[in-house]
């Protein structure tokens, strides 16, 4: 917004300076045509002065009505004879419009500025702030594996040894113990996430058109350029696009997500008062986002965390 105003700033600019050079060129104009017409009236007189030494009345009297016809004594009185007064006026003119407008203009972009400042605040610092954005996310029964059980209001999965009997979804995982959040992430979201201390899990954010049959990469959380993901063990990794890096910052059993739709940026922290950032992505999101776990080992539990719970978190060295 503050560059649309600065654009809009320089195009009004731009119509001063060609107001400004009009209205000069017009008073040159202007200007000119008193100079000729001061120059006819010096001539008329010139030769009025001529005739008054004759002393042919005739010729007078001809002359003298011939001249008053050509002279336009009518207008005359109209004539302004100081031209330098006239133009500097319409300069003076010009100058103070262009004046007023510049700061019309600066008064309007500095109160566009705060509000600016005031629409989009400034990124959470504080985990008081993140929590100002809080999405409460459910997981979708529909995108739940096989080997997968929910419970808490589908806010807890949990793997299992044991295949659950969940009818065919087209919109299920068959292959990779993967679950998506039924409530698509847009704006800016923030959620917080718990996992078992022995776990391997990815908690991910992912694109809804990513593939659900099947193995290979465009399957897994991670493994595509449809999702992103935190793998979390007793050591932290980052993975996108099948690339994975790993992160030189200590685990924790407590994992915030922050997302900023409109500003692609992805962001995970280690959740405490103070907010630790762990990783963060810049990147384009084109499609709406859902929240995304896949659990690797039997027994490891991942959570949805409410807000107002007290935190535990373990921190691994």
């Amino acid at each position: 917004m503050i560059s649309s105003m600065e654009k809009k700033r320089s195009e009004v600019t731009e119509l001063i300076r060609d107001q400004e050079k009009a209205e000069l060129s017009q008073a040159e104009r202007l200007l000119e045509q008193q100079e000729q017409e001061i120059s006819k009236l010096q001539r008329r007189l010139t030769e009025l002065e001529q005739l008054s030494h004759t002393h042919d009345h005739i010729h007078f009297l001809q002359s003298f009505q011939s001249l008053s016809v050509s002279s336009g004594c009518e207008d005359s009185p109209s004539i302004t004879v100081n031209q330098q007064l006239s133009f500097d006026r319409v300069r003076k003119s010009v100058s103070d419009l262009k004046k007023r407008f510049e700061e019309l203009c600066q008064e309007k972009f500095i109160i566009i500025h705060e509000l600016v400042k005031m629409i989009l605040p400034s990124n959470p610092l504080s985990r008081e702030d993140f929590l100002s954005y809080f999405c409460d996310l459910t997981l979708d029964p529909n995108t739940v594996h096989y080997y997968l059980i929910l419970s808490e209001r589908n806010k807890v999965v949990t793997r299992s040894g044991t295949k659950q009997s969940y009818s065919d979804h087209p919109e299920r995982f068959d292959s990779y113990c993967q679950v998506l959040s039924k409530e698509s992430v847009c704006g800016r979201c923030y959620w917080e996430v718990e996992w078992s201390s022995e776990s391997n899990v990815y908690i991910s954010v992912s694109n809804k058109d990513i593939s659900r049959k099947g193995r290979g990469n465009e399957r897994w959380f991670g493994g595509n350029n449809q999702s992103w993901s935190l793998c979390c063990s007793s050591s932290l990794c980052f993975c996108h696009n099948n690339i994975k890096t790993d992160l030189k910052v200590p685990s924790s059993s407590r994992i915030g997500v922050y997302v900023d739709h409109s500003a692609g940026t992805l962001s995970f922290y280690s959740v405490s008062e103070v907010m630790k950032l762990l990783h963060k992505v810049q990147t384009t999101f084109t499609q709406p986002l859902y929240a995304g776990f896949w659990i690797r080992i039997n027994g490891d539990t991942v959570r949805l965390c409410d807000p107002n719970e007290k935190i535990k978190i373990l921190n691994f060295s």
